[in-house]
């Protein structure tokens, strides 16, 4: 098994996949992830702003922020970080062994991407906090 997933930015988007193909094959949807966040580079360029000013807004996944928590660390997901690199125009590139640990620029908030679902399945969502 592949631990690392990697494709350029220079890819161009997949087509034709199946359910299980996008979201159960081996990149685990990353991929996926990524070429949406791609796509909402393109029709939603303010975003891709933030994202390159190294914020970590608020996307479909966990892992953005929208302000200052009293906690000022939480977890994130891979399927988060995977969008943000398409939002920002970057490679993908994550090691699906590896936390990676972030800052957001704008709220100060500090967020490790795991692959370990257990450390935020159970945290409180954005939304709910």
């Amino acid at each position: 098994m592949t631990h690392r997933i990697q494709c350029s930015i220079k890819a161009p988007p997949r087509s034709g996949l199946t359910r299980d193909q996008l979201w159960e094959a081996e990149d685990k949807g990353l991929i996926k992830c990524w070429e949406v966040g791609r796509e909402r580079a393109a029709k939603f360029p303010d975003l891709s702003k933030r994202c390159l000013a190294g914020e970590l807004p608020v996307l479909g996944w966990k892992g953005g922020v929208s302000r200052s928590l009293k906690k000022r660390d939480k977890f994130g997901s891979l399927k988060y970080l995977a969008q943000w690199q398409g939002l920002r125009g970057e490679d993908l590139d994550i090691d699906l062994t590896q936390e990676r640990v972030m800052t957001c620029s704008r709220t100060k908030m500090v967020v490790t991407f795991t692959p370990d679902r257990s450390k935020y399945f159970n945290q409180p969502s954005e939304m709910e906090a």
